[in-house]
């Protein structure tokens, strides 16, 4: 069966794209799924990350680089697809690359990590249009919002909150708190798993949204072998 494919895109910069994919793809390795990380940003900051990895414990994923192939990401993509059971790509934040356009072409699902303030909603304007318009081609794309950086107990949050809905994207049940576990993995190229702290709520949330994610996609289990049709 082809690679379930997720873009994580935002053409807001300081979304936390980066660390929302390598979370997810080393909280699916734990799961026994066979992961690929396609970096398509520049900047290489997924490539990055999983070099600061020890050699004795190196990141669980496997991380490629994609970001040359430019606007033909998707057939890049597309060469991995049977050898994974996920890839993630890694989309850039720039407003006008035609990058996560091309991703989503082959993407299942279109992950949009999103600050809940009034300028990151208003910057993120322009992925709701992409998706949007891809999704005319890529009849079979979803696309879920993920609100990430969270503190819910200040008022802009909850203001911010509050207005998610008029986004036109549904929103995942989970949210991701701002922890500094997380920046912690970028700098030991791990993920909260990895870490000798063990932070159980970074953790927990990780764990809910690979689930949720895994739902959405309504994945099989790992190593589950698609059901047969007996002759009749």
């Amino acid at each position: 069966m082809p690679a379930r494919i997720i873009a994580t895109c935002n053409q807001k910069g300081g979304s936390g794209k980066t660390t929302v994919t390598m979370q997810l793809a080393g909280a699916l390795c734990r799961r026994g799924y066979r992961v690929l990380v396609a970096d398509a940003d520049p900047q290489a900051t997924a490539t990055r990350w999983a070099a600061s990895a020890p050699d004795d414990s190196p990141f669980p994923a496997a991380v490629a680089g994609v970001s040359a192939a430019g606007t033909k990401v998707h057939r890049e993509v597309a060469k991995f697809a049977n050898d994974y059971d996920f890839i993630l790509i890694d989309c850039p934040p720039a407003a006008d690359s035609p990058v996560p356009q091309s991703a989503l072409l082959v993407a299942d699902l279109a992950l949009v990590p999103l600050i809940p303030s009034p300028l990151d909603l208003w910057a993120s304007v322009g992925i709701r249009e992409v998706i949007n318009n891809v999704s005319g081609i890529n009849e079979g794309l979803r696309a879920q919002l993920l609100v990430n950086q969270c503190q819910p107990n200040t008022n802009l949050a909850k203001e911010a909150l509050e207005v998610l809905p008029e986004f036109g994207l549904p929103t995942c049940k989970t949210m991701l708190g701002q922890r500094t576990a997380y920046r912690q993995s970028a700098v030991f190229g791990t993920t909260v798993y990895g870490l000798d702290t063990r932070p159980a709520a970074a953790i927990a949330e990780i764990d809910a949204l690979t689930t949720e994610v895994l739902e959405i996609l309504a994945a099989q289990p790992a190593g589950a072998q698609p059901a047969t049709v007996e002759a009749q």
